[in-house]
């Protein structure tokens, strides 16, 4: 017998609607399928065959995230097909910061009401990012929960596997003075600092459907551009040169992520001049009249990924981000401080 319940749809959830949103999102789940996959959707567990070739002593690297507050634009432009990608950038980007290799991703999606048409196109976002990152999305879970949020809104996370050889973890205790800090570009705001986003520009669908003459495109879209994932370009660069710390820049922005990554008694001097702030930067801290200091502490300034290699290595470093499809450049060095880090 098929499955329906009169009684739990008359209580705002229908079970077919989420039956038909799995329907139309197997043609973008298809689009991830990489060899370890084992199992299609819709099983109680995702399926997945680690290919141990060449590894010695096998780790697991996971990492968790979601889109935040930046859903509210996505809402307000009635755009879905994009935050997807920053769900599994959130989670990819970090886990490549140990020097692993995304293996599969798993998505939690919470709606007011499954639209299926709109879940499978924020599921076509979600399949964009694990291309784009060479994982697999192997399962995930679409929730109804009338009445906890309004029904033409919804929460999306996600959560990633890495793998990595035990010997090819990178090291940050190596790091030392006059080690070279590379920056690589990131595409905008990414998926942080919306908070503060939303209230400095009062964001309307009218305030975000205007051109913006220094952005070159309408502020909606400047905005909802999608985070950068990073892991060919960061594949790239481990194979290319010896790295000894990766650090993804998100909420908190330079001042609480390079710390991170750095052993005690080391902190990074960022050439403030040195920095490519993108446009879209520059109008936040006009509009909202946004002290410099909390602007590098809120949000990426530019750059979404920083590395850490020797001095003899950096022009090598950069070469290899940009052969992989990334901007990159140097940002400043390591030196003898405490006090993390340093922009002047």
């Amino acid at each position: 017998m098929k499955s329906f319940s009169e009684s739990y749809k008359d209580a705002g959830v229908d079970v077919t609607a989420g039956y038909k949103a799995v329907e139309l999102m197997k043609k973008h789940v298809a689009r991830t399928a990489t060899n370890g996959v084992i199992s299609g959707i819709g099983g109680f567990g995702g399926l997945f065959g680690l290919d141990m070739t060449g590894i010695k002593e096998p780790v697991l690297v996971s990492g968790t995230d979601g889109v935040g507050t930046k859903l509210k634009i996505a809402f307000l432009m009635d755009k879905h097909d994009t935050v997807g990608i920053d769900c599994v950038a959130m989670c990819v980007n970090d886990i490549i910061c140990c020097g692993a290799k995304p293996q599969f991703f798993l998505d939690y999606i919470a709606c007011g009401k499954n639209f299926p048409d709109k879940i499978a196109t924020i599921v076509s976002g979600i399949a964009e990012g694990c291309v784009q990152a060479e994982c697999a999305l192997i399962g995930g879970e679409t929730a109804e929960h009338p009445g906890l949020m309004p029904e033409d809104e919804y929460d999306l996370a996600g959560f990633s596997v890495g793998l990595v050889d035990k010997s090819k973890i990178l090291k940050p205790e190596t790091q030392k003075a006059g080690d070279i800090v590379i920056g690589i570009k990131s595409s905008g705001v990414h998926s942080n600092g919306f908070s503060l986003v939303r209230k400095i520009f009062s964001v309307t669908e009218q305030n975000l459907a205007r051109h913006q003459s220094d952005l070159g495109t309408t502020l909606g879209e400047c905005l909802l551009t999608p985070t950068r994932i990073y892991v060919k370009a960061v594949m790239k660069l481990i194979d290319t040169v010896t790295v000894k710390s990766l650090s993804h820049i998100t909420g908190g922005g330079f001042y609480e992520n390079i710390p991170r990554s750095l052993p005690d008694g080391i902190s990074a001097r960022i050439d403030r001049s040195a920095v490519q702030v993108l446009p879209i930067f520059d109008l936040i801290a006009k509009t909202g009249h946004i002290p410099e200091r909390d602007m590098f502490n809120t949000f990426n300034m530019g750059v979404g990924m920083c590395a850490v290699v020797d001095k003899n290595d950096a022009d090598k470093a950069v070469e290899a981000v940009r052969s992989a499809g990334e901007d990159a450049y140097v940002l400043g060095e390591l030196v003898e401080s405490e006090e993390g880090v340093i922009i002047e």
